[in-house]
């Protein structure tokens, strides 16, 4: 069975790239949702559905928060992709595993491997 992952980014390309990359990998995208709105809707539609999720934590004037709170609230593990490191998460979020921009296709799946053995899924 496919793991089942939400990807959010607001950048096209970059989430487009990421959605193959994902697929190679065997996993099932949900999304790319582009905006909280977005993610937030699909994360209420899948959540008993969704095996993990990557969130760019800056999104057009907002970040992912909301949407980290609303995953970590139905027990989805999730990772926040960054270019500014650990430094770029507001400290109640500092926590979380960080896929750091630019990043590799091992890169990716270290992090995917990280989440889903957090879900107990393999």
């Amino acid at each position: 069975m496919a793991v089942r992952l939400l990807l959010v980014d607001d950048d096209p390309m970059l989430g487009l790239l990421v959605a193959d990359w994902l697929s190679e990998s065997g996993c099932e995208v949900v999304g790319p949702a582009r905006t909280v709105k977005a993610a937030l809707d699909l994360v209420e539609k899948e959540r008993d559905a969704l095996d993990a999720a990557l969130l760019d934590v800056a999104l057009d004037r907002g970040n992912s928060y909301p949407v980290a709170d609303a995953l970590a609230l139905y027990g989805v593990p999730f990772a926040f992709v960054t270019g500014h490191g650990l430094g770029g998460l507001a400290p109640a979020y500092r926590e979380a595993p960080i896929l750091t921009k630019p990043f590799q296709f091992d890169d990716l799946q270290r992090i995917i491997d990280r989440l889903v053995a957090v879900r107990g899924r393999k």
